[in-house]
Parts: C-alpha cells; sequence; structure tokens
C-alpha cells in the first residue's frame, strides 16, 4: 500500500513474510536517492555549505547533494550539477567515496558520496537558489579541522561525516587512486550511461 506520496517522497507499507513465518507490516519513507560531494582542493580544504534543515530545525554545516528526482538519472551528472548549484564549482578528478543507507530502519533512500578534485571555480552564470538554498553559507575548511568536529560531536550531517571519515580513511590506507571509479555500479541506484 502506499498511503501517502508527496511532491518528493512517500509513505509505503508492506506485509513482511519473517523467518519464522509469521506476517508484520512495516512502514517506510519511499526516496528516489541522493548524491552528495566531498570536493577538496590542493590545500586539504572541503567545502562545505551551510543550510536550513526543517525537521531537525537546525541550520547544519554538509557537503553539496541533492536528490536524483529525474528517473535513471546518472548519478555522477546529477553531483556535477549539484558542485555548481551550491558552490558554483567543478572538477576534473571524481572518484565513487561511499555509498550509504541514509536510515535503513525507515527509509529506502540511498546516497552515493563522490569526492571530486582538481576543483575549480565555474566560468559561467552563477545558479539562483531557492528556499532552503536561498542563503546559503559557503566556506572551504581543512580537512583535518572537519575529521575533529565530526569526532566532537559537531557535525551532523551524515552525508559530510561518512564522507570525512571515508576520505580520512582513504588518505591512511591505500590512497585515493583506489577508490573506485566515477562510473561504477550502483546496484541500490541503478543509472544509465
Amino acid at each position: 500500500e502506499t498511503p501517502f506520496t508527496g511532491r518528493v517522497t512517500g509513505v509505503r507499507t508492506d506485509e513482511v513474510v519473517m523467518p519464522d513465518g509469521s506476517v508484520a507490516r512495516r512502514d517506510y519513507q519511499t526516496h528516489p536517492g541522493s548524491v552528495a560531494v566531498l570536493a577538496l582542493d590542493d590545500r586539504q580544504r572541503v567545502i562545505v555549505v551551510r543550510q536550513y534543515r526543517h525537521p531537525v530545525r537546525h541550520r547544519l554545516w554538509e557537503i553539496p547533494a541533492g536528490l536524483l528526482d529525474v528517473p535513471g538519472e546518472n548519478p555522477l551528472r546529477a553531483a556535477q550539477r549539484e558542485l555548481y548549484e551550491e558552490a558554483h564549482c567543478k572538477a576534473e578528478d571524481w572518484r565513487v567515496l561511499a555509498d550509504v543507507y541514509t536510515t535503513p530502519g525507515g527509509s529506502d533512500e540511498a546516497v552515493r558520496i563522490y569526492l571530486a578534485r582538481e576543483v575549480s571555480e565555474f566560468a559561467g552564470e552563477r545558479f539562483s537558489g531557492s528556499e532552503e538554498e536561498a542563503d546559503m553559507e559557503l566556506a572551504w575548511v581543512p580537512l583535518k579541522e572537519l575529521v575533529r568536529r565530526v569526532l566532537a560531536g559537531d557535525l551532523h550531517n551524515n552525508c559530510l561525516v561518512v564522507g570525512v571519515l571515508a576520505l580520512q580513511a582513504a588518505l591512511t590506507g591505500d590512497g585515493l587512486d583506489a577508490l573506485r571509479p566515477a562510473d561504477a555500479p550502483w546496484p541500490a541506484r541503478p543509472f544509465t550511461a
């Protein structure tokens, strides 16, 4: 059943057969999926934006992100669009940093977090945001500072937290060139080339 369908998300009720044979009803939010961009410059700084998020009633520091609101949309193109719209930047080198389900106990939202490098300002016209995007703050913050603030409990956006910690792990592990290519398959949200 689909008791609610909104502009972007909905609510679905499924009857699920459990391992013991009983049947349980589960309600969850349906979501088209999202992309997020951790843009890293050659000085080890990350672009972050701050915007109001009504469900939690706070302005949160985040990395540029947005919905996959066109069915079958290529997530890399969506990520490139979000980097332009929210930070007026472009990047030459793109890798998959992490794929996550944001809240798998209550939503089917899947997010692909990209690492963007060789970042520069976009030469064209600036995107004019509205609603939550109308008064976004933008900052370049050193990666070390973001890691410290995540571990101190000062930053709460899941894409920022996962992205920052995944980047730190990649840097201290096998390196950034070992990350998956930008067009790596994404079974949670299959896409066309």
